[in-house]
Formats: structure tokens, sequence, C-alpha cells
């Protein structure tokens, strides 16, 4: 089931993407752009003015609010309303949890290709329903638990969530020598968050080492959640925060571990995640509406 095919870093373009991937696109989106050294929001979005950011020089198109309620919207008008203000970089996950495999085909006939799932057996029944859409990538961005391990290496192309050593020492067991391992992304928790797995900083560079030595695993790069209450500034400091801990880990002497991903950002705070780096960015609610 998994095309594990060339790994597609910050910079390289998916051609296979639908809708375009630039242009001021309209339908009440916000201009982005970078003024001064900070992030500044045109008045149609003024929540948005002067987030400070370090990456002056980045210049961003047109995004959508992802604080406007879905309203009437079909999925197809909402997938090409949001993916052609997107970067060539950036990979659109939808994430359809407690969606219908009908509703995940009518995403796919939208041009999505990427579909994120956080239970195993509620993705399995889905797949199985999906089987003739072959080019579809499943991405597991769930917490994954020890006994569910095998079935998410069988299953899934991208792996999210591995937030501690043991499970990346269980995938590594796992994994047959010489078999293809699914794209990993170690999660981070870089601020206080009872609800939220992952490494904290100290934890992470203190497991590195032994990350390394993890031959079997195909490890491309962080994934991270804004936890609930942050504003836009601070969730953008920690989107920057995450890149900046990618940068540093990309100078470090190792073999097995790579920093060409950055998982961040969803539905409300996508434009910020794209601000700084991310390559991938998980979208639910602004899709396909409320869950149920």
């Amino acid at each position: 089931m998994r095309s594990l095919g060339g790994i597609e870093s910050v910079g390289d373009a998916e051609t296979r993407r639908r809708g375009g991937n630039g242009g001021n696109g309209g339908n009440g989106g916000i201009e982005i752009l970078f003024k001064n050294s900070a992030l500044v929001a045109s008045k149609s979005y003024p929540s948005l003015l002067c987030l400070p950011s370090s990456r002056s020089s980045r210049s961003l198109p047109s995004f959508p609010s992802p604080y406007l309620p879905i309203m009437d919207s079909s999925i197809a008008q909402q997938v090409n309303r949001i993916t052609r203000t997107l970067p060539p970089s950036v990979r659109p996950i939808a994430v359809s949890k407690t969606v219908s495999a009908d509703r995940v085909r009518e995403a796919y006939g939208a041009g999505i290709r990427d579909f994120g799932e956080n239970r195993i057996q509620e993705a399995i029944a889905k797949q199985d329903e999906l089987q003739d859409l072959t080019d579809i990538t499943w991405h597991f961005i769930g917490h994954l638990q020890s006994n569910k391990v095998k079935i998410a290496l069988d299953r899934f192309d991208w792996i999210h969530s591995i937030d501690s050593l043991k499970l990346a020492r269980t995938l590594d067991r796992l994994i047959e020598k010489g078999s293809p391992s699914p794209i990993l992304c170690l999660q981070v928790k870089l601020r206080p968050d009872p609800n939220k797995f992952g490494w904290t900083v100290a934890e992470l560079l203190e497991d590195l080492p032994e990350l390394d030595r993890c031959e079997s695993l195909n490890i491309q790069g962080l994934m991270a959640i804004a936890p609930l209450g942050l504003d836009e500034s601070e969730t953008q400091t920690l989107f920057r925060e995450i890149r900046q801990l990618a940068d540093r880990i990309r100078t470090f002497d190792l073999s097995h571990v790579s920093m060409t991903q950055l998982s961040m950002g969803m539905s409300g705070d996508y434009p910020l995640a794209v601000a700084e780096g991310a390559t991938a960015i998980r979208l639910g609610r602004v899709l396909f509406g409320e869950r149920g």
C-alpha cells in the first residue's frame, strides 16, 4: 500500500498537486506579507497585524482565513480555495478521522492525495473501502500504541507521531532489515501540555544519538501540535522554534536522522506554520466542516 519514492524536501515541487500553487486567490482571503521583518496582514484580517518573524525575506501568497466558517462551500471549493494559495513545497493532508469514505472520495476527486487518520481500526476500514484509489498516501497522525505498531507499519506511508525513544526502538525492531520504513516524524512538545505526547527539546537532544542507531527507521523531520490557548504571536513563535530546532539538528553528525520535513499547522493556524517553513499541514475542519 505504501509508495515510498523519493522524499520531497522543503524546496521540492509536488507536481501531482491540483489547483495551482500561488496567486492571490481572492475569495475573502487575507494578504500576508513580510515587511520590515514583521508578518503583516491586510486590513481585512487585522488580528494578524505585526506578528514578528525571523524570515523577513520570505513572501507568502494570500491565504484564506482559517477562522471563517465553512458555510455551504463544497469540499471541492474548499480544496481549491486553500491549495491554490500554498507554496509547492507544502503538502496539504486532509484529516479524515470520523469522515466517511464517501467524503474522502469527494476530497480525492478535488485533488487531495494525502489523508491523515488517528485511529487504526477506523483507518483500516476506510482504506479497505477505498482500495481502488491506488495513489492515496496515508498518514498516521494519532498517538501510536505499542500493540498497534505492526499494523501501522503495514498500513501507512507516513507516521507523524513517533513520540518516544521506546516507540522508535519498537519500530526499528519490527521493520525487517532491508524492508522500507514509512516516513517518520519525531513528535516534539515545546510547551507544557498534559494532553500531548512528545519530546521536550532537552529530551530529544539527549535521545538523538540513540535514535541515530535505529538504522531501519526513515526519520525525516519533526511534528508538533500547538497547544490550545496560544494567541497568534505565541503560535508563530512556537512554529519558529520548531523550525529552529530542526535547523539545529541538521548541523549534527547524524547518519539516520534527517530534517527535511516539518509537520505543523492545522485548520486554525496553518498560515502561521507555512510562514515558518512547514512542509506538511494537517487540515480537517477547514475542509470537512465541524465534526459530528
